[in-house]
C-alpha cells in the first residue's frame, strides 16, 4: 500500500496543489500555502491509515490515528514538499515521503510524552497518547508509526519509479536522521544537560540533532528525489540546518510562559539560557544564513523564502 498511498488522494487534488508554485514575479502567500498542502498531506495521512484499519487491532488503530490526525501543523512533509517542487521532483513518491517523514514526527511526539521521558500530559491542546490510551498501547503506537514509516519508503513499487539506487539512499538518509545518529542521540543528550553547565553552544549541538535532523533531511528528500546536484543539496543542507535550529529556537521564545511555570524542573532551553535578546538576535542570523543559501536560485526559491520567514517571524 506504501507507495499507492497516493492514489488515496486524487490525482486531480495532488495536481491542483502541486500546480499552485510561485510563477516568476509573484508573491508567495505562505499562509495559503501551507493551508493548502497541509490538507493534501491531511488527506494522504487519513485515507492510508483509515484503509488499514482491517490490519490493526482496534486499539492500537485509533492510538495512531489519534496521534497522526490532529492538529499538527506538518512543518517537515510540507518542507519536502516545496523543495521537491523547487527541484521539479515527481509528485507521487515525494508525498510518498513527506507522509513517512510525518509518521516518524508523530512517532517521536507520543514517546517524548511518556513518563520516563518528558512527562506531558496534553499534546496540540489535548490528552497526549499515553494519557488518552496508556502506556502501554502509546509506546506501541509510536513503534507502530515508526515501522510504518520504513514500510512505505520500501515499496518496491516506488523503488521502480526512483531507481533501487535513490530508493536506498533515501531510506538510508531517514533511517540516519531518526536513529542514534540523529533524533535518538538529541533526545538522549538531554539527559546529559542534568550534569553539566549548560551554554546557548550546547543546546545548539543537542537541537540541531533533537529537532534538526529530520527537518533538515525533509529538505534533502524532496531535494534528492528532484534530482538535486551536489552543490545543490549542499546548499539546501545548509538551508535546512539553519531552518531547523531557527525553528527550535522560535518554539523555545513562544513556549516563554511554560519556561517559567516549569521552571521547578530544570528544564534548560536556548531561552532561558541565553535570554529573550540573544535568542531572537540568533533567529535573525539564522534567517539571514536561509536567505543566502538559496539566493542562487532566484525567483524560483521563493516559497523557501517565505518559509524561512514565517518560521523566524513567530516570534514577533
Amino acid at each position: 500500500m506504501g507507495y499507492h498511498l497516493t492514489t488515496a488522494v486524487s490525482k486531480k487534488k495532488i495536481n491542483n496543489v502541486w500546480h499552485q508554485t510561485n510563477a516568476a514575479g509573484t508573491a508567495v502567500d505562505i499562509r495559503r500555502y501551507f493551508r493548502e498542502r497541509k490538507s493534501l498531506m491531511d488527506t494522504a495521512l487519513n485515507q492510508y491509515l483509515k484503509s488499514n484499519s482491517p490490519k490493526i487491532t482496534p486499539l492500537l488503530h485509533q492510538a495512531m490515528c489519534y496521534s497522526v490526525l490532529d492538529a499538527g501543523k506538518r512543518f517537515r512533509p510540507i518542507l519536502t514538499l516545496a523543495v521537491g517542487e523547487m527541484f521539479g521532483a515527481k509528485r507521487a513518491p515525494v508525498l510518498s515521503f513527506a507522509c513517512a517523514i510525518e509518521l516518524i514526527h508523530c512517532y517521536s511526539l507520543i514517546h517524548d510524552d511518556l513518563p520516563s521521558l518528558d512527562n506531558d500530559d496534553f499534546r496540540r491542546g489535548k490528552l497526549s497518547c499515553h494519557k488518552r490510551f496508556g502506556e502501554a498501547i502509546a509506546l506501541l503506537a509510536g513503534d507502530a508509526l515508526l515501522t510504518e514509516a520504513f514500510f512505505i519508503v520500501s515499496d518496491p513499487a516506488l523503488a521502480r519509479v526512483l531507481g533501487d539506487s535513490l530508493s536506498a539512499k533515501l531510506i538510508r538518509e531517514i533511517s540516519e536522521s531518526a536513529g542514534m545518529r540523529g533524533m535518538i542521540n538529541g533526545q538522549s543528550r538531554e539527559f546529559e544537560l542534568e550534569n553539566c553547565k549548560v551554554t546557548a553552544d550546547i543546546l545548539e549541538d543537542l537541537d540541531r540533532l533533537k529537532t534538526g535532523a529530520l527537518i533538515t533531511t525533509a529538505a534533502r528528500v524532496g531535494a534528492m528525489i528532484g534530482g538535486a546536484m551536489h552543490k545543490d543539496l549542499d546548499r539546501i543542507t545548509r538551508y535546512a540546518q539553519s531552518l531547523g535550529l531557527a525553528f527550535q529556537i522560535t518554539d523555545d521564545i513562544l513556549d516563554e510562559h511554560e519556561i517559567s511555570k516549569d521552571d521547578h524542573k530544570g528544564i534548560a532551553n536556548y531561552l532561558s539560557v541565553a535570554g529573550k535578546a540573544k535568542a531572537n538576535e540568533r533567529v535573525q542570523s539564522l534567517f539571514l544564513q536561509c536567505l543566502k543559501e538559496i539566493e542562487p536560485y532566484g525567483k524560483a526559491a521563493e516559497t523557501l523564502r517565505e518559509i524561512a520567514r514565517y518560521v523566524t517571524d513567530r516570534t514577533l
